[in-house]
């Protein structure tokens, strides 16, 4: 393993974001955001809200039916899907044919908030490993991964917390906890992907052996539905065409300091995941 490098700003320096270009939605990016059950429907709204902040241009949400109709009004920048749900209110098995050609029309996808686990998770994350799109996965479909068996045109990122980790990686979470980022080392090397290790201090990962480190934040930010914002941030920089190593980096530092200006404003706790995504324009000017 490489020397864990500080994630900060001048860190950021060596992973510059595209340049911003002046053009219609198409050239900042089609990203789909796959997410939200019946029990979860805001996930989707948190994720997509967050992943324009960051810069996406055209966004898509495919979602359960009882869900689409009233986070299309919630989102009306988005074209919102509503796809067959299961007796759980998740995603159906026949969505699966359906979800795959979504991806194969989008630049990047962001899989998993919000959505119900269940055996459709694992088909529909072997669907998305299997386009081209760049791709973020989070929460449910995290504990259907299975190993891949080729590698992809770009690396896939994965957002777990201990638990997710701990299930990737059929461990304890306590090992997790005392060795984060060697836990990281293992699911990058196993799934051939970026890992973010999420935690009061975060730890970004790659199958090669790189670290980073990310100390920042505010307490505010251990809330629900602040992993949805993050994996949107991570998504709609994908969207922009920014390297899948890049748009992790710069979404964890971006995610925690949007924390750091809320809790001046707010206080350390008591600001929601929805005010999060609002902090990102600005930071990114700077």
């Amino acid at each position: 393993m490489s020397e864990v490098t500080a994630l900060d700003r001048r860190a950021l320096d060596q992973h510059p974001l595209p340049p911003i270009v002046d053009g219609d939605k198409e050239t900042k990016g089609r990203i789909l955001i796959l997410a939200s059950s019946r029990e979860v429907p805001g996930a989707a709204l948190l994720a997509a809200t967050a992943a324009m902040r960051a810069g996406a241009g055209k966004l898509k949400i495919s979602t359960v039916e009882s869900v689409a109709v009233a986070l299309g009004v919630a989102m009306p920048e988005a074209m919102v899907v509503g796809l067959p749900e299961d007796g759980e209110g998740g995603f159906a098995t026949t969505t699966v044919d359906d979800i795959a050609k979504q991806a194969a029309d989008a630049d990047c996808v962001v899989a998993g908030p919000g959505m119900s686990t269940g055996p459709t998770c694992c088909k529909i994350a072997e669907a998305l490993l299997a386009a081209d799109a760049a791709l973020a996965l989070d929460a449910a479909l995290l504990h259907s991964l299975v190993p891949p068996e080729s590698n992809r045109p770009s690396l896939p990122i994965l957002l777990p917390h201990a638990g997710e980790l701990a299930s990737l990686l059929d461990c304890a979470e306590q090992l997790i906890e005392e060795d984060p980022i060697g836990c990281g080392l293992r699911a990058a090397g196993r799934y051939r992907s970026i890992v973010l290790v999420k935690g009061t201090v975060s730890h970004v990962v790659t199958p090669d052996g790189h670290a980073w480190r990310y100390g920042g934040g505010a307490p505010g930010l251990g809330v629900s539905g602040s992993g949805d914002v993050l994996a949107g941030i991570v998504g709609g920089l994908l969207a922009r065409g920014a390297a899948p190593l890049n748009a992790l980096l710069w979404a964890v530092w971006l995610h925690g300091e949007a924390g750091v200006r809320l809790a001046g404003k707010v206080g350390p706790i008591g600001f929601l995941a929805r005010e999060i995504a609002d902090e990102i324009p600005d930071l990114l000017l700077g």
